[in-house]
């Protein structure tokens, strides 16, 4: 069981507040705000970390919010291996209306990346994956990111004997052909991919296929939202619902998923138990706010109804005595 390295190329600080309610042109008083990294990689290694797996972060860094994202993801636990970038790391603001409940997210576009910038990144990665098990590479490309950076990272990574996670969408998906061993997209993220809305469960199942028989990956995990997840392989398929549960944020959720089914498979799970870790740990996320992954605890709770739902236990020895992270 090898650690976990995550690759982030387009970090966030993420910024989040509350008001009592959303309204156009007048003034709006905002709560406290509340700083946490942001970026698909960081919030799956942010997930790793709390289920007690060793994980590495990298991801470039630019800047005071640069600066500012290296010691907030260091203060989450999780090691760190910046790459620095001439530009400054981007923020995030998310703006939640206490009224409705409603949360609305403002995504800005992040640092121009250098051809030079993105070799290093690709050279700490390859440093970082010595002994490793899996990489996990999630979130959008950053602009002037090559369009198949991904599968450049991908090839290398086969060479180097590492499996891949890959955790995107839009013209960062249509650049990978090949190679990937498990990948996450959303119902919608696939639609976009194919060219068309998946509203059936059986259009849901081919798509998935069409991305296996092409070679691009070996595993899908498509997350349904609140109608649960799908998991397909070339020679099977199986649907997982969902767990009830309060929400605070939905910022984040995918990304303990893929941080959660990531564990599970490095520590040697079925795929089906490692995906129920990973469901577990999505709705975990759910009550925490901004950012946060979930507790420990609270995954192992999750996890446990999981497994006794259907009959099994799910691994869950893993998590008998969970202590906090």
């Amino acid at each position: 069981m090898g650690p976990i390295v995550t690759l982030t190329m387009n970090p966030a600080v993420d910024l989040s507040t509350q008001v009592d309610r959303v309204m156009a042109v007048d003034k709006m008083r905002c709560a406290t705000p509340r700083f946490d990294p942001g970026g698909g990689g960081l919030n799956v290694a942010r997930t790793v970390a709390a289920l007690g797996l060793e994980v590495t972060a990298v991801f470039p860094s630019g800047g005071p919010n640069g600066s500012r994202l290296e010691q907030l993801v260091r203060d989450a636990g999780v090691p760190v291996r910046p790459v620095p970038v001439a530009e400054s790391t981007r923020e995030s603001l998310a703006v939640t209306d206490a009224a409705t409940g409603e949360q609305y997210r403002f995504v800005f576009p992040g640092p121009r990346l250098t051809n030079p910038e993105q070799h290093c990144c690709l050279v700490e990665v390859e440093r970082a994956v010595r002994g490793a098990s899996y990489l996990v590479a999630s979130g959008s490309l950053p602009p002037g990111a090559s369009p198949d950076f991904y599968q450049i990272l991908t090839d290398l990574m086969g060479d180097l004997g590492i499996r891949v996670v890959l955790d995107t969408s839009g013209a960062a998906l249509r650049g990978v052909h090949r190679g990937v061993y498990l990948i996450k997209p959303s119902v919608r993220e696939l639609g976009d991919y194919v060219g068309h809305l998946l509203p059936e469960r059986a259009q849901q199942l081919s798509a998935a296929r069409r991305l296996i028989i092409s070679g691009l990956t070996e595993i899908v995990l498509l997350s349904l939202g609140s109608a649960g997840a799908l998991v397909v392989t070339r020679e099977s398929h199986e649907w997982f619902g969902p767990i009830r549960a309060r929400v605070r944020s939905g910022i984040g959720a995918g990304d303990a998923m893929v941080g959660g089914t990531t564990v599970g498979l490095a520590r040697g799970y079925a795929l089906a138990d490692a995906v129920r870790l990973g469901i577990a740990a999505a709705t975990a996320a759910l009550a925490t706010p901004g950012t946060g992954p979930g507790r420990r605890e609270t995954i192992a709770e999750l996890y446990r109804e999981l497994g006794q739902a259907d009959g099994s236990d799910g691994g869950v020895g893993e998590f008998a005595q969970p202590t906090a992270p």
